[in-house]
């Protein structure tokens, strides 16, 4: 199994970042290698995207450790980082995203 963070950028679900439709969620997760705690922000957020936004989503995986000019962009601080670029507005969570209900109110999926 090829791990998440092996390249940078990545995109999954097949989705195009550049199509903007209004039920779309795109969201980018900021890693620094292939730590455990990277795979495991990944892993989490595949497994939540899948169950609440399947078919909706397109992620993109950047390693800052292959392109660390890329966390100017998105005002990247601590890593993991996942930034939703869509729906507006933009929103940022910190950490391997295991606590789901964090994950799910962060991303505003679930009313708080």
């Amino acid at each position: 199994m090829k791990s998440p963070a092996k390249r940078s950028p990545r995109k999954t679900n097949g989705r195009s970042p550049q199509k903007e439709d209004p039920d779309s969620w795109n969201l980018r997760l900021y890693v620094a290698g292939q730590t455990p705690r990277s795979l495991s922000a990944f892993k989490n957020l595949k497994n939540i995207c899948e169950e609440y936004l399947k078919g909706k989503y397109h992620i993109e995986v950047i390693d800052l450790m292959e392109n660390p000019t890329l966390a100017r962009g998105d005002q990247i601080l601590a890593i993991p980082t996942l930034v939703r670029k869509l729906p507006q507005p933009i929103r940022k969570i910190i950490g391997d995203l295991s606590n789901t209900e964090r994950v799910l109110v962060g991303l505003d999926i679930q009313p708080r």
